[in-house]
C-alpha cells in the first residue's frame, strides 16, 4: 500500500532548497528542487516506519508571492496561446481545404499562406484525417 507524505520546499540562503514534511517532522535539503523527493525518501521511511518503495512524495515548492504571481501569469499566458495555436491550426486547415475544393493547386495555396507546399498537403490530409487534435499542424 502506498503512502503519499506531502513535502514543502522552500528556498533557504544560498542555492539550497530547506525542505520539510511536517507529518513525520523531516527536515533536510538539497541544491536541487528535482532532487527534493528522492532526498526526503529515507528520512520519511525512517521517521514514518513505512517501507521506501510504499512511499510517494508530493512536492510542494514555496514560492515568494510576487514569483508565485508571475508564475501563474505564465502559465495561463501558456495555456492562452495554446487555445489561439488550436485555433490558428483549425483555421489553416479549414482554409486548405477551401481553397483546395476551389480548384488551387498545393503549391498556389502555400505561396498564399506563406508556407511549402509539403506543409499544405500535411494540412489537407489533416482536414480528412483528424478532428481537432492536430494543433500541431499550424501554419
Amino acid at each position: 500500500m502506498t503512502t503519499t507524505f506531502t513535502v514543502t520546499a522552500e528556498r533557504g540562503s544560498g542555492p539550497v532548497w530547506v525542505l520539510e514534511c511536517p507529518d513525520v517532522g523531516a527536515v533536510s535539503q538539497t541544491r536541487r528542487l528535482d532532487h527534493a523527493a528522492d532526498e526526503m525518501r529515507e528520512a520519511i521511511a525512517y521517521l514514518s516506519g513505512v517501507d521506501e518503495s510504499d512511499i510517494e512524495i508530493v512536492v510542494e515548492p514555496r514560492l515568494p508571492s510576487y514569483v508565485a504571481e508571475l508564475k501563474a501569469r505564465a502559465e495561463s499566458l501558456r495555456e492562452q496561446a495554446d487555445d489561439v495555436n488550436e485555433q490558428a491550426a483549425r483555421a489553416s486547415r479549414d482554409l486548405v481545404a477551401q481553397l483546395k475544393q476551389q480548384g488551387y493547386s498545393l503549391r498556389d495555396i502555400g505561396v498564399l499562406l506563406g508556407v511549402s507546399h509539403q506543409r499544405v498537403a500535411a494540412l489537407a490530409a489533416s482536414v480528412s484525417t483528424s478532428g481537432d487534435d492536430d494543433a500541431a499542424l499550424a501554419v
